[in-house]
């Protein structure tokens, strides 16, 4: 089998493992039970499309953490993660979409093969991931165990990104910023909206020099007109129309780290209610970067933000942001963190986070958003560089 190439040198895999023990400890968990991929990823580098099966990492107080699922996808885990073979342990297909028993009765064999089976087990609740019939079967085949949620308990932990993490956003960014060049340049009326998006996967795939692109855990998102006031529609065989806005909402991934970013295009001749709407953004924006520092909080952004809007009498209640890096379909947010006012977390340097104002409104929409850096002096960076505006075309 060809050497393993590791995302990361083994430093940094010491460096979360000791992050994530110490917040076991402070939580009163003695073996953590990890089924976000993003987490996995993050603990032992596992990568693979097999997350519609049961599968996880687990993490105990001391020595490497176990990598355990479907027998087939153990080969994956054993060319992906950095533990050895003895660390990586598969189920057999009997237990796949069965009725008649489940894959965390296997997970409760090996957690006492491990001698864990009588500790307090943390496990993530409220995850994408892990399903109620899951949690129901793991706690019927551990009848000696007690159970804590341990939800979000790693995700807490990627808050704060690495230099090397930080490096790979950058690569996902310029590769978001080619795909934007890219659709703002082919968007014409009459071109089928599914053509575009054909062209967003090219580049997003091909990426650019030195970032080969892999696939962002949100498909291209891009409403036209009225259904712009929907914020998470995707695309159809229709055509860009005259008279209409269209904001994409896109990012590159590199290594399974994202920097999303949102333009609008309108095609045509822009109505004033949407240069108003389009200023006020810009002011909110550039005022929830300069207050996205170091020290802040998280709802001095959504705050910042708010100020402009509301004083060209534009009302807007949802969230404006999240913490973003590494993940995996469906969302590439952390799933900590929000750009809210009622949000009173402390921003420290090397956090990042989509700063994402957009307006849904009855009948329209716009979106001018940022992935951002919370610097440890000044205002925050931007990954991306390109104009925030509505772009338009006539």
């Amino acid at each position: 089998m060809p050497p393993i190439d590791l995302p990361f040198a083994n430093e940094e895999y010491t460096r979360r493992l000791s992050l994530a023990r110490n917040a076991m400890e402070a939580a009163g968990i003695e073996v953590l039970f990890v089924t976000d991929p993003s987490n996995q990823a993050w603990l032992t580098g596992y990568d693979g499309w097999s997350f519609y099966v049961h599968q996880g990492v687990i993490l105990p107080l001391d020595g490497d953490p176990v990598w355990w699922g479907r027998n087939q996808d153990s080969n994956g885990a054993l060319r992906t993660v950095w533990m050895d073979a003895d660390h990586v342990r598969g189920y057999a297909d009997k237990f796949v979409q069965s009725t008649e028993r489940h894959p965390m009765q296997d997970l409760a064999r090996v957690l006492a093969e491990l001698g864990l089976d009588a500790k307090r087990v943390g496990v993530e609740m409220d995850n994408y991931y892990y399903s109620a019939k899951a949690h129901a079967s793991l706690v019927e085949s551990l009848p000696n165990a007690k159970f804590a949620d341990a939800t979000a308990l790693i995700n807490w932990q990627r808050a704060v990104k690495s230099a090397p993490e930080l490096a790979y956003m950058r690569k996902a960014a310029a590769i978001t910023e080619k795909i934007v060049d890219g659709l703002l340049e082919r968007v014409e009326p009459g071109v089928p909206k599914n053509e575009i998006v054909a062209e967003i996967y090219r580049d997003a795939i091909r990426g650019v020099d030195g970032a080969w692109g892999d696939y962002p855990a949100i498909v291209p998102l891009l409403p036209s007109g009225s259904d712009a006031a929907a914020p998470h529609l995707t695309w159809d065989g229709r055509p860009f129309a005259m008279g209409e806005a269209t904001f994409f909402e896109v990012s590159g991934c590199y290594r399974r780290y994202h920097a999303p970013l949102s333009r609008t295009l309108f095609l045509g001749e822009p109505p004033d209610y949407l240069r108003r709407a389009e200023a006020a953004l810009i002011e909110g924006l550039e005022a929830g970067l300069n207050a996205a520092r170091a020290g802040n909080r998280a709802c001095d952004i959504a705050n910042a933000l708010a100020k402009p809007l509301e004083a060209a009498g534009i009302e807007r209640g949802a969230r404006c942001g999240y913490p973003i890096g590494l993940s995996y379909p469906p969302d590439w947010g952390e799933r900590t963190i929000s750009l809210r006012s009622e949000d009173t977390t402390l921003l420290e340097p090397d956090m990042t986070f989509h700063f994402m104002p957009g307006l849904w409104m009855k009948d329209w929409g716009i979106e001018i958003t940022e992935s951002i850096r919370i610097r440890a002096e000044g205002p925050a960076e931007t990954f991306c560089n390109r104009p925030r505006k509505l772009f338009v075309k006539s």
